[in-house]
């Protein structure tokens, strides 16, 4: 049996922290749509702002943070943005008055987005 060494065109593999970053960008968006609705008064401007405010934080994670995105950002842009969408999804949680919430959501995405930038940096 020989090693055969990786083809450098081959996908990298999805690993654990990939899927909770998933689902990190999922709960953001999700999140800001929930806080668009609640936080605004019925019918206008709140579903305005509950369609609005997700509609624009998906728009700047697949224009510039995505892996396929369509701008080309280094890896401190990429941060900026990511800590933008998240930091806003944060704060969105604090404002509805659910501090927990807040405070586990922002840990979590610190932690996964330092593993991954460290990761990112590393290549």
């Amino acid at each position: 049996m020989t090693d055969t060494p990786q083809d450098p065109a081959q996908k990298p593999a999805v690993g654990p922290n990939d899927m909770l970053r998933f689902v990190l960008e999922l709960f953001a968006f999700v999140t800001l749509g929930i806080w668009g609705f609640l936080a605004w008064p019925l019918p206008w401007p709140g579903v305005i702002v509950g369609f609005a405010a997700p509609a624009f934080a998906i728009l700047v994670w697949a224009l510039f943070r995505s892996p396929r995105a369509v701008f080309t950002l280094d890896p401190f842009g990429k941060a900026f943005v990511e800590i933008c969408v998240f930091g806003a999804a944060a704060i969105a949680w604090w404002d509805l008055g659910q501090p927990i919430i807040t405070v586990v959501f922002a840990i979590t995405a610190t932690v996964s987005g330092i593993i991954s930038g460290r990761r990112e940096l590393a290549d």
